[in-house]
């Protein structure tokens, strides 16, 4: 009985440290993403390239999950996202946006990162997009 309330305890524990770290590892990309904005340096749709189409857009991700879309430094449009760091995905959605925006709205698949990019792609229909962002 003693051995039974051992592993109950031991695997509890583990639980919970692997809890504190995966709640750790969220913070730590919830403080890159939000400490400045992020620009498209290339997007592509079934491989074409139509990163000209965000020309001039830069985006700032917030602690409450919004983001806001700027066009020249004017806030065009706000949106929300929400990141799963187990799936290695990221949502957004620009409520009522039209293109190039439009194009951003959905999940995607996070395929490259690091402090200062993300790579990720996402597929709607047969339509395969890819996407990086690179922090100013």
């Amino acid at each position: 009985m003693k051995k039974l309330g051992f592993i109950i305890l031991a695997v509890t524990v583990l639980a919970s440290c692997n809890k504190i770290i995966e709640t750790k590892a969220e913070d730590a990309i919830m403080k890159v993403m939000t400490d400045g904005q992020w620009v498209i340096t290339n997007f592509t749709s079934d491989g074409t390239n139509i990163t000209s189409d965000f020309s001039g857009y830069s985006f700032q991700f917030f602690d409450d999950y919004s983001v806001k879309a700027m066009k020249n430094g004017t806030v065009e449009k706000t949106g929300t996202f929400q990141g799963d760091f187990n799936a290695m995905t990221i949502s957004a959605n620009f409520p009522n946006a039209v293109n190039p925006l439009l194009l951003l709205n959905g999940t995607w698949h996070i395929t490259n990162t690091s402090d200062t990019y993300v790579i990720a792609t996402m597929t709607v229909g047969s339509e395969v997009r890819t996407v990086r962002l690179d922090k100013q």
